[in-house]
């Protein structure tokens, strides 16, 4: 038979492949050791750190629909990043966004700063420099998200994988936003696939979990032996999760973009939102190169409240549909606040660069009945523009009470921030 597509690979993700008892859902393989057949006579699994059955199933599914040759589960998408991390050395240049996940950007950094495990430099993708920047820098790896988090930025993979070939660096790119249904950046020119599975992948919002997809097969290799090492392999549980939430992937995300593409249109008609971010708009700059290299444009969304960042938490508490909460990917629809939640370990100047303004926020659009999300997104516009005429009758009574809430939200910020139970964010 051909090369299957990518809906039955996915569907059938470890299907009728149990040898013991012909099972058709594959079994779940808790075990933490393996008995040796004899002395000195390791079979294929030992130790579930270094091997499980159930983790290499969705391996082995992940990377037949990324188009690589190995893919290696971790138990995060965090542990996927460092795993991928253990390629360069101290003398080794890093290359990354300037823009990328607020996680990311802290692991990046702190590495580099505090452990000198390598020399970093930041690049802004959108400069028509970009290239000659990268040269610059004669980087040994290459870091890539697109489209980028949380404002839907477009690199273009395959002139970055170009460039990257003749610099002999590796290129990894994060597919989180996408998923292998919607973009394989190995089929670009990409050496490394990332992904935080705990999000589309898996797409339920149940588990958290990572995966490292290589095209090349000694390189997967390598990395095995470190994700080994290391410790960051993934538990069995959640990969036999992860595996169920795979198989409904294609459907699942045709529902989520259909649903984006209607919220998208919705939203460019309301007063109350500035801009809207998202790929899949004509006059957004990276339109064509998303056309190009995507097979869709996703349902990730950011919008600007055209409103004082004080009404933000006006527009969140009205909200019934739209969950807020951090993470992204699951068939719930959620809302976040990008500043101060998935990107608040980027300081006020880095945010800035960035263009993470303070009313920015991050949709992630489930699939849900579209009536009811944007039924909801209207109420809260609604109570939002309630609120601006009951607190700004007019433009000159409102100067002090707007200084007097401005004062209150920093304040509720600052306790935020300084939440221990919160302090994983940043």
């Amino acid at each position: 038979m051909s090369k299957q597509h990518s809906a039955t690979v996915a569907a059938r993700a470890g299907i009728a492949q149990d040898s013991a008892y012909g099972a058709v859902t594959p079994p779940l393989y808790l075990t933490s050791t393996y008995e040796l057949k004899a002395f000195k006579q390791p079979g294929k699994y030992d130790y579930s750190r270094s091997n499980n059955p159930t983790r290499d199933l969705l391996g082995d599914a992940l990377a037949e629909l990324e188009g690589g040759a190995k893919g290696l589960i971790t138990g995060t998408g965090m542990s996927a990043c460092l795993l991928a991390l253990q390629l360069i050395s101290p003398e080794d240049t890093l290359v990354i966004p300037h823009d990328c996940y607020g996680g990311s950007y802290r692991l990046f950094l702190n590495l580099a700063t505090r452990k000198k495990a390598f020399q970093l430099v930041v690049v802004n993708f959108q400069q028509a420099d970009w290239a000659e920047q990268i040269k610059a820098a004669q980087p040994k790896m290459i870091w890539v998200e697109t489209p980028s988090n949380p404002l839907l930025q477009i690199t273009d993979v395959k002139a970055t994988a170009e460039l990257a070939k003749t610099l002999n660096a590796i290129l990894v790119v994060d597919n989180t936003f996408l998923s292998p249904a919607l973009q394989n950046p190995i089929a670009l020119g990409a050496d490394i696939v990332v992904h935080s599975t705990t999000k589309f992948i898996n797409g339920h919002s149940d588990i958290v979990g990572g995966a490292l997809i290589t095209k090349d097969a000694a390189v997967g290799d390598e990395l095995k032996w470190w994700a080994n090492c290391l410790g960051v392999t993934g538990g069995a549980f959640d990969a036999y999760q992860t595996l169920r939430g795979l198989r409904t992937l294609l459907p699942r995300i045709k529902q989520h973009q259909h649903n984006a593409e209607l919220v998208v249109d919705f939203l460019q008609k309301q007063p109350l939102v500035d801009r809207v971010y998202y790929p899949g708009l004509k006059d957004h700059p990276g339109h064509a190169i998303a056309k190009a290299q995507q097979h869709g444009f996703g349902s990730m969304l950011s919008f600007d409240l055209a409103a004082d960042e004080v009404y933000l938490a006006v527009f969140f508490e009205a909200l019934q549909c739209f969950t807020l909460a951090q993470s992204l990917g699951g068939i719930e629809s959620l809302i976040c606040h990008p500043g101060s939640m998935t990107h608040a370990s980027l300081d006020a100047a880095t945010q800035k660069a960035a263009g993470i303004g303070p009313t920015l926020i991050r949709l992630s659009v489930g699939i849900e009945d579209i009536q009811d999300l944007i039924a909801d997104l209207a109420q809260a516009f609604a109570a939002v523009d309630a609120a601006i005429k009951q607190n700004n009758p007019t433009e000159k009574v409102q100067s002090e009470p707007a200084t007097a809430d401005a004062a209150l939200a920093k304040n509720e910020q600052q306790q935020f921030r300084l939440n221990p139970a919160l302090s994983v964010l940043w």
